[in-house]
């Protein structure tokens, strides 16, 4: 006898939705706003409208909240830090400064330097954790100078960047924003219920850091942030918001007994507030968390049913009854339609267990997937039917819905199974040749001829550089010229010979700037590329590209993540006539740029249909094949970035390793090609390193370029734990800041360094690619980049 249940307690939400517009309307608008070209008023006008928008597109969904409070100018972590009243000191706000324009200032920093960082070392601290919101953040070093933007780190696992909170044993906090209360009125304006979205009060101070003289555990600021978040939700409440959406995604991570017991005093203390929360955690299992986020006193719990779907059973009979359970059944993070059977088939015993109380969702936010599919009328026919965006995400949240109400859409269903069979018995997934190539790899394919010892001086030797060398990370300012120019290209009015030409020109404008700035290893400036990881996708085979697909990386910078759906394979070389003729242009060395395996991967929309790893290796036949031809070509520095391979690192702990054995092992083939006297550098920025440098002094490059000063050079002080073996450049300015450091702050940032690393392993160089920037700003710095080598030489160099 089948179990009836009463199926109107089942609803559906999303934990978040792309606030940069179908058009990226949010991006072009807050540049305009920074080029002083429009103002505040219609900025926020802007955001009003595209707020507006969203909703209404969730309703039409059947979606039965609206999502509120999930909408940023910049990062969602940052307006947190205005909200709660917690924003540092050190940039001395006034109370004249409007609460925007200090936003800003906190996000991008100031456009000229103002002070300098002090020269005297800073004490050597301890930093227990790790980057994308897993680490403890714990350095007792000083503040960074007073026009400096806050710490930019991944979040979480994502390519999404986000502004981390500054504490000390005297931060305060206080209800200091009306921002989300003057959205929620919005929206209940036009007639939407609302859930409001929070970041929770654990996850916001595990997502800080703390800059303070003196040790100091930051979790001892709950009790001053408790108060802070109980009248906030006392006023949400006031507001006549039925739901409050927590986020705590912190408990899907290894967390230390102190922060797991204040869990439950904590929302003991919030649940006095009388709000509904949902408590939300995302991107992980609860493992050992798991009980604990069943008994917590909270209206319902939001679960990722992607990446936790083994928990689902269990979170359904240890969640007591009464408390609503919410499935993130739809991917949030990937862009691959949802098997809606095979969803359906994990929703139906939840939902005997939960006596038909059951709430429907995406796993995570849908800020990480782009906008919608409409607009890609030229995507591949065979494989767009396998997609669905962040607004067909919504549509099979419906479906689904209608299904567990007993109203199932035959023809949506019916066209789920389709695109799913058509998916799985495509020929396009498989190339035997390139599987048969993987498969016969010698054990030793992933090392050099030579351990670095030997390399060095045959290096040396062929390269003859100075002491303190001074290079970039790669990429030049992408000027409107540039911009024209491929856009022009793509639509079919330049031709490619004409394209071509206009490229090169571009290039011998930036090797004719390097040489005067005086640096010793030059680039040719990635005019030609769109993105350094789409620009090697569309020579690849096994990728797609969308023409409209963008997903936020941080700020205004939107990235159009390749779709990676098939086995890769390089059909020819993608890179060796550019950078020959740039290195025909001058008698210094130019870097060859590639980009990794690992960074390909991870920032990507990658196929699930087989191990990760596996994808992985295949990158790194096709980058191999792609040095070789570069040295075979007389290049003799190659560079293969892997910014993203500390973000590809699980959450939790337990599965570090065989991550980073096969993360390592895929770069190790990528540059196994090159000979001893070729020297292979690699670029590593925005994410915390500190424990995991042992693993990444086994990729075995040559030469690693990685982000320091915005981080305030904390790495340096893990190199004294951990010496590291080869060459490394600490970058010495942040390029995603409009701001031009001072000569003597590079000068200090490179005596630290001199102190931890012997100086014959030191380089000089940004902490990233200078894409974003103008060339008046970048070669200010550059120029203060080699006058601040050139003082290190006089000083430090060996004799």
């Amino acid at each position: 006898m089948q179990t009836t249940f009463n199926t109107s307690t089942i609803l559906s939400h999303v934990p978040g939705y792309p606030r940069m517009g179908a058009a990226r309307e949010l991006k072009f608008a807050l540049e305009r706003h920074w080029r002083g070209e429009i103002d505040e008023a219609a900025l926020q006008a802007v955001g009003r409208e595209l707020r507006a928008r969203h909703w209404e597109e969730q309703r039409l969904a059947g979606l039965d909240f609206v999502s509120v409070g999930d909408f940023a100018y910049y990062d969602q972590v940052a307006n947190h830090i205005q909200l709660l009243g917690c924003e540092p000191a050190r940039y001395g706000f006034s109370p004249q400064q409007s609460e925007l324009s200090r936003y800003f200032r906190m996000a991008r920093g100031a456009a000229t330097a103002t002070t300098a960082t002090a020269g005297a070392a800073q004490a050597e601290g301890h930093s227990s954790g790790c980057g994308h919101g897993q680490c403890q953040h714990e350095q007792p070093d000083g503040a960074p100078a007073a026009d400096a933007a806050l710490e930019m780190s991944k979040w979480f696992d994502t390519n999404y960047h986000y502004l981390l909170p500054e504490f000390s044993a005297e931060t305060s906090f206080a209800l200091a924003s009306q921002r989300l209360f003057d959205e929620v009125e919005e929206a209940q304006a036009l007639g939407h219920p609302v859930k409001a979205v929070l970041l929770g009060p654990l996850s916001f101070l595990w997502l800080g850091k703390v800059r303070s003289a003196q040790p100091f555990e930051r979790l001892e600021l709950l009790e001053r942030l408790l108060p802070v978040y109980g009248a906030l939700l006392s006023r949400l409440k006031q507001q006549g918001v039925s739901w409050v959406q927590i986020d705590e995604p912190i408990l899907g991570l290894d967390l230390p007994p102190a922060w797991r017991s204040a869990f439950e005093t904590a929302y003991w203390q919030l649940n006095q507030a009388g709000a509904q929360l949902l408590l939300a955690t995302y991107f992980s299992p609860l493992e050992e968390n798991l009980s604990l986020a069943c008994r917590l006193p909270v209206a319902g719990l939001h679960v990722d049913g992607v990446r936790a779907a083994h928990e689902l059973i269990s979170i359904a009979d240890w969640l007591p009854v009464h408390k609503v359970l919410s499935v993130g059944i739809v991917d949030g993070r990937n862009i691959w339609r949802c098997d809606l059977d095979a969803a359906l088939a994990l929703l139906q015993p939840l939902l005997a267990k939960r006596q038909g109380k059951l709430w429907l969702s995406t796993s995570c936010s849908l800020l990480h997937v782009p906008y919608t599919l409409a607009a890609e009328a030229h995507l591949d026919p065979e494989v767009r039917p396998w997609l669905a965006f962040a607004h067909e995400k919504l549509a099979e949240l419906a479906v689904l819905k209608q299904a567990l109400q007993g109203a199932a859409d035959p023809t949506a269903l019916a066209a789920s199974r389709t695109a799913q069979a058509s998916r799985a018995h495509s020929l396009r997934l498989h190339q035997p040749e390139l599987r048969a190539r993987l498969a016969a790899l010698p054990a030793n394919a992933d090392q050099r001829p030579s351990p670095f010892a030997l390399r060095q001086p045959q290096q040396q030797a062929r390269l003859q550089l100075p002491a303190f060398p001074t290079t970039t990370i790669g990429s030049f300012p992408q000027t409107p010229a540039i911009r024209a120019a491929r856009a022009a290209y793509k639509r079919g009015e330049l031709d490619g010979a004409t394209y071509a030409q206009r490229m090169r020109a571009e290039i011998a404008d930036a090797v004719q700037r390097q040489e005067a700035l005086g640096l010793d290893v030059l680039v040719h400036g990635e005019a030609e590329r769109n993105d350094m990881v789409e620009y090697f996708g569309e020579q690849l085979e096994g990728f797609l590209f969308s023409s409209h697909g963008w997903v936020q990386s941080y700020g205004s910078r939107c990235v159009k993540p390749p779709i990676l759906f098939g086995d890769v394979r390089r059909p020819q070389a993608m890179t060796v006539d550019w950078t020959v003729y740039t290195q025909s242009l001058t008698d210094k060395p130019v870097k060859g740029m590639l980009t990794g395996p690992v960074t390909i991967l991870q920032w990507s929309f990658v196929r699930e249909d087989q191990p990760r790893r596996d994808t992985a290796l295949q990158l790194a036949l096709a980058i191999r094949d792609e040095v070789a031809d570069l040295q075979q070509a007389g290049i003799a520095i190659i560079q293969i970035d892997e910014p993203a391979v500390r973000e590809g690192l699980p959450l939790r702990r337990s599965r570090w390793d065989a991550y980073l054995d096969w993360a390592t092992r895929a770069f190790r083939i990528a540059a196994s090609a090159a000979a001893d006297a070729t020297q292979i550098h690699t670029h590593i920025c925005y994410a915390e390193f500190n424990e995991i440098l042992p693993q990444i002094a086994a990729m075995d490059a040559d030469v690693i370029t990685i982000e320091t000063s915005r981080s305030d050079a904390e790495l340096l002080q893990a190199l004294r734990r951990f010496p590291y073996p080869n060459q490394i450049g600490p970058g010495v300015y942040d390029i995603h800041s409009p701001r031009v450091p001072a000569q003597a702050e590079m000068v200090s940032l490179l005596q630290r360094a001199a102190s931890v690393v012997p100086a014959a392993q030191l380089w000089v160089n940004p902490d990233c690619g200078l894409k974003t920037r103008g060339w008046s700003e970048t070669e200010s710095a550059l120029r203060n980049m080699v006058a601040a080598a050139r003082q290190l030489r006089a000083e430090l160099a060996p004799a």
